[in-house]
């Protein structure tokens, strides 16, 4: 057989939608997503979406600010999405991750910048996802500038995707706040967080539905709703809370509670010589964190170094504010205690951070 008679069978009409992507269906998408990036706005923003860069004036009013900049993305819960065909909330979760770690310098979040990579581009998925991220936007009370869908047939299956994003905040030079102001004696502020947020997912998937065969749908005696349900809960935005902390008390520094924990996640943002002690029995982490951990006989430090355990932001405050910051949480509708104190500790030449630590034991777990 000659190599002409064993080549592939080239169609007539080849074209990029006999590749697998559909332009028609990619620009009913952006149609679809054009009111929900219209109310996710702010007057900063210039023109609308459709252009090739989005424009955001960044106004008078500052003596030198500084911009900061943040990307993430929402990881394997995902999977969690796309399993329950459920794709309105995990938009939220992307804002959080992103606009949770701006607030931590103490940066007001400006605008955000989505990628979506899709297997097959289905416009009533796609808005589905951009509507949770304009939801997070408002709440964060920034716009949803500009963004990008991009469809991957041959790389991605049709029913997957993955998102990610990037922020940009605004603070004043002599506003940021960091390790550097950070002080023996400072109060350890503790915020709730609204279950496992987005991260983690890889071990509870792996926990409850891979070896534990649970059901999705399954209603969970213990969580009061079905799983996906508990799973699926989104992420808590403190971006605005955290705001409104720094400017009616002296706030040292935030800690955004993701992988990695709470002792992980806070030492970043503490100086070296300080320990951080902090008290398990100021709060019971919520039931899911019980079920992971009883399900997979996971033990207490690989929980605590994976899950947020029932923390998602931490305020480090001055001793004389802590009434005044639990007032401002409180008042905000933020579960919030203290969960520990600043102390000073041994130096160690070799250490980059200082040290968070955990003790004594929660009164259910």
């Amino acid at each position: 057989m000659s190599k002409r008679d064993s080549a592939p069978l080239i169609p007539q009409n080849a074209s990029y939608a006999a590749a697998g992507v559909d332009i028609d269906a990619g620009e009913q998408a952006v149609e679809l997503i054009k009111p929900h990036a219209k109310r996710a706005s702010r007057p900063e923003v210039l023109g609308g979406i459709g252009g090739f860069a989005g424009l955001f004036a960044l106004k008078g009013g500052y003596r030198e600010p500084l911009l900061a900049a943040s990307s993430d993305g929402v990881g394997t819960k995902l999977a969690v999405a796309q399993a329950l065909g459920r794709h309105d909330t995990i938009g939220r979760d992307l804002v959080a991750m992103v606009v949770d770690d701006l607030v931590v310098c103490g940066a007001e979040p400006l605008f955000l910048q989505d990628y979506i990579a899709i297997g097959k581009v289905v416009p009533e998925t796609v808005e589905q996802i951009v509507k949770g991220i304009a939801d997070g936007c408002v709440d964060a009370g920034c716009a949803l500038l500009g963004g990008e869908t991009a469809e991957h047939p041959g790389l991605m299956e049709d029913g997957h995707y993955d998102i990610s994003a990037t922020g940009v905040g605004v603070v004043e030079a002599d506003q940021v706040l960091s390790a550097d102001r950070v002080r023996p004696g400072d109060v350890v502020i503790a915020m709730g967080s609204s279950g496992l947020h987005s991260n983690g997912y890889s071990l509870a998937r792996k926990v409850l539905l891979e070896w534990g065969h649970m059901d999705l749908e399954g209603h969970v005696e213990e969580l009061d709703r079905t799983l996906g349900e508990e799973l699926l809960e989104p992420t808590r935005i403190y971006a605005r809370d955290c705001l409104a902390l720094a400017a009616e008390t002296d706030v040292r520094t935030f800690a955004h509670i993701t992988g990695g924990g709470l002792a992980d996640n806070l030492s970043r943002v503490l100086p070296v010589g300080v320990v951080a002690e902090l008290d398990r029995s100021t709060w019971s982490p919520a039931p899911i964190f019980a079920l992971i951990a009883q399900r997979g006989r996971v033990a207490r430090e690989e929980m605590e170094r994976t899950f947020n355990m029932g923390v998602g932001m931490v305020a480090i405050v001055a001793p004389e504010d802590t009434d005044r910051a639990q007032a401002v949480l409180t008042a905000r509708h933020v579960d919030n205690w203290v969960l520990g104190t600043i102390k000073a500790g041994e130096r160690d030449a070799s250490a980059t951070t200082g040290v968070a630590r955990l003790a004594g034991e929660h009164p259910r777990f």
